[in-house]
């Protein structure tokens, strides 16, 4: 089999994977998450561009040839060098791609004020990548980022549909249109805030529209595909789904349960 390989920090990237797959349910995936080393958010530039080139790794010898990093930090930290200094060497045939380009680039079609706010880690946040992505591709919208770090371990304790949640919710979206109230947009830079999604709409200005990534990255996937026959060629089309956790497997499914809403078998596997 050659899958479709997803790899993230933890459990978000499964929103992700669920997007991908309701729009490409013909291919074969992946799922590989790194739950003994989570959070990403916190850790170093180097840190987590290490994990991120060991995960690539194991997935390229599990015969993927094309990589998502499903991981707002991974994308942010890792990727460039890998695709630019690791590929190469690796095998210049196969792919990894991130998930902040594809909303960057549909941002510009959504927003009218052209003044867009981003929730994400820490380690998203600092690194400005939405920022310089954006940029690029729409130099005249402002962009604010609002850094959220209690926001994963909410997900990641099942805590996200409790009142300390509305709290941490309400406190950063406030701080956000604060600093900015001319914001139209606001995107969910981390791929474990849909579950928090309820409680974000709730205290979010109606006018304000919010935009959670897995159907734009599963949009942006579909077309790469279609511009790139060969790759596409590569990728199996079995429908199947394998799981990979770090982490013991039973913790992993119960917590990925709640994020599919069906239930999850995975294999516990090591990196590094």
């Amino acid at each position: 089999m050659s899958p479709i390989g997803v790899f993230d920090s933890g459990y978000g990237g499964l929103t992700i994977l669920d997007g991908i797959r309701q729009m490409l349910p013909q291919y074969d995936y992946l799922y590989l998450g790194d739950n003994a080393r989570a959070p990403y958010g916190t850790r170093s530039f180097e840190r987590v561009y290490e994990f991120t080139l060991q995960a690539v790794k194991f997935l390229f010898q599990q015969g993927c040839p094309l990589v998502i990093l499903a991981c707002n930090t991974a994308s942010a930290k890792a990727l460039r060098s890998i695709q630019q200094l690791d590929l190469p060497a690796i095998d210049p045939t196969r792919r990894v791609l991130g998930i902040i380009r594809p909303t960057a680039e549909v941002v510009g079609s959504i927003t009218s004020s052209r003044h867009v706010g981003i929730l994400a880690t820490e380690g998203t946040t600092r690194s400005l990548t939405y920022n310089l992505e954006i940029a690029k591709l729409h130099p005249d919208i402002v962009v604010t980022g609002e850094a959220c770090p209690m926001w994963v371990p909410l997900v990641e304790n099942h805590e996200y549909d409790s009142l300390g949640a509305d709290y941490f919710v309400q406190r950063h979206i406030d701080h956000l249109l604060a600093r900015d109230p001319m914001i139209d947009t606001i995107i969910l830079g981390c791929t474990h805030y849909p579950l928090l999604l309820d409680k974000i709409l709730k205290y979010t200005p109606p006018t304000v529209r919010v935009i959670p990534q897995g159907g734009y990255v599963a949009s942006s996937l579909q077309d790469y595909l279609t511009r790139h026959p060969d790759m596409a060629s590569r990728i199996t089309m079995g429908g199947s789904v394998r799981y990979l956790t770090t982490e013991q497997p039973s913790v992993f499914n119960t917590s990925a349960t709640l994020f599919l809403q069906h239930e999850v078998s995975a294999e516990g596997i090591s990196l590094g």
